[in-house]
């Protein structure tokens, strides 16, 4: 009998983080909870967003006393995990808006060892502010259990998405506009110095508007990241001021010369309120890429593992874009291309089994120009991968996205609107971690509904 060719996570207990003076590293005061009288002014991408608004004016009105589990009502259960339970819940001061409740068994949590990731998660999700990731509206404690309030995404993920269409495959078009905001995301992560490490359309939620939002942030590797600016010899970048005696340049190569300017969304209360970034001529290049981050870790979903990660050997940020690649050839054929009959195949086949796509010649330019852009991802030796040095500012302006405005991608008509149907909600997994703990990918997205 074959067995089954699930996607499955593994994982390490260690967690393992890059020691930083840096303005962008993940210690120090960055994750002190936020006041609820300033709260609104640490989010600026949340200031038109109605459900961030009610969370403000529920604050105000409650004295701008930390909002706690009194001030919510549960409608529903919408996710269950070994240690987490996710439930869909209003606030009793205003139920127009709708949010997503992660509740978890902090008891639970410490027999299983998890605590550490657990806590990781929350300090990432304090941090963020940007219209493709989630955003933390509240968290509080009730008895033993540890509650975290975000976003409630109503369209699903782009797993369970996939599979609703024709050759459970998406159309060129609609993976380019998933992959272009996924990048943005996750040249967003690398700027603050965060290595994802566990992309994958599971973790890529549809809000109701159609626009995504990444998901899970328990695995991830906190490092640094210097910021630069590389005009077009990349022979003198203009590095943005930090607080930390670090002044390094970034690592250069011999990637041709980008001809269109793509900044991303960038954090009001970071260092960027630089006049120089005002002043950039268009043919320079935003870079910020924590390229000195390691792990020995073996984390994440087997079908999406890097080599040096199967191989044993430490990491560092080439395995987001290597999972990118897999993501973008997953969206676009239907499949990963490593897969195996087993995990141990899955790995073999990443460490040995060239690249191959299910015909021998694309169907047409674009389509072309994708083979091109997953080629250059899935390059298995991670220092020529495409992205390991200069991040998203090398992907960006791969032929694959000529013509697109990264800058202007969250204006985008989306390929589609989800209505709001019972689907998987921001946060809706539990805390993964344990020593070889390995989850059938399949069952990755089954939750329990009411």
């Amino acid at each position: 009998m074959v067995e089954d060719v699930g996607r499955s996570n593994c994982f390490s207990d260690d967690l393992d983080t890059t020691t930083s003076t840096s303005s962008y590293s993940m210690t120090g005061s960055e994750f002190q909870s936020p006041e609820p009288d300033n709260f609104s002014l640490l989010k600026p991408h949340r200031c038109s967003d109605s459900a961030f608004e009610a969370i403000v004016s529920a604050s105000s009105a409650a004295n701008n006393r930390p909002l706690s589990f009194n001030d919510f009502k549960l409608i529903r259960k919408v996710g269950a995990g070994d240690i987490s339970t996710v439930y869909l819940c209003r606030l009793r001061s205003d139920e127009s808006c709708e949010y997503a409740m992660k509740v978890v068994d902090q008891q639970m949590l410490a027999i299983k060892n998890k605590t550490q990731r657990a806590e990781m998660e929350k300090k990432i999700l304090k941090l963020l502010d940007h219209p493709f990731l989630p955003t933390l509206y509240a968290q509080f404690h009730a008895s033993h259990f540890s509650c975290i309030v975000m976003e409630y995404c109503s369209g699903g993920d782009l797993h369970s998405l996939r599979h609703t269409l024709p050759y459970h495959r998406f159309p060129l078009s609609s993976a380019r506009f998933y992959a272009a905001e996924v990048l943005v995301a996750l040249e967003y992560l690398h700027m603050l110095g965060i290595i994802y490490r566990d992309l994958k359309p599971e973790n890529v939620l549809v809000r109701s508007d159609g626009h995504i939002m990444l998901s899970d942030f328990d695995l991830s590797l906190c490092s640094h990241s210097i910021p630069a600016v590389e005009t077009p010899q990349f022979s003198s970048p203009t590095h943005f001021p930090n607080n930390s005696s670090s002044n390094s340049p970034t690592k250069k190569n011999t990637t041709p010369t980008p001809t269109t300017p793509s900044f991303s969304c960038i954090p009001y209360n970071r260092l960027f309120r630089s006049k120089k970034i005002q002043s950039l001529t268009g043919n320079r290049l935003f870079v910020a890429e924590p390229v000195t981050a390691r792990s020995c870790s073996f984390v994440g979903t087997h079908e999406y593992i890097a080599p040096e990660v199967a191989s044993g050997n430490s990491h560092g940020n080439a395995v987001d874009w290597w999972a990118f690649g897999i993501f973008l050839y997953e969206m676009i054929y239907g499949r990963t291309p490593f897969a195996g009959q087993s995990n141990g195949a899955t790995l073999r086949n990443i460490l040995k089994k060239p690249l191959t796509f299910p015909t021998h010649t694309p169907s047409s330019s674009s389509e072309s120009n994708a083979r091109d852009l997953i080629s250059g991802l899935l390059n298995k030796d991670p220092a020529a991968r495409l992205g390991s040095s200069r991040g998203a500012a090398d992907v960006k302006t791969h032929p694959f996205f000529k013509g697109l405005n990264f800058a202007l991608v969250r204006s985008l008509t989306p390929p589609a609107v989800p209505g709001l149907r019972q689907q998987r909600p921001s946060g809706a997994t539990s805390f993964k971690g344990g020593a070889n703990r390995v989850t059938n990918r399949k069952e990755s997205t089954a939750f329990d509904y009411f």
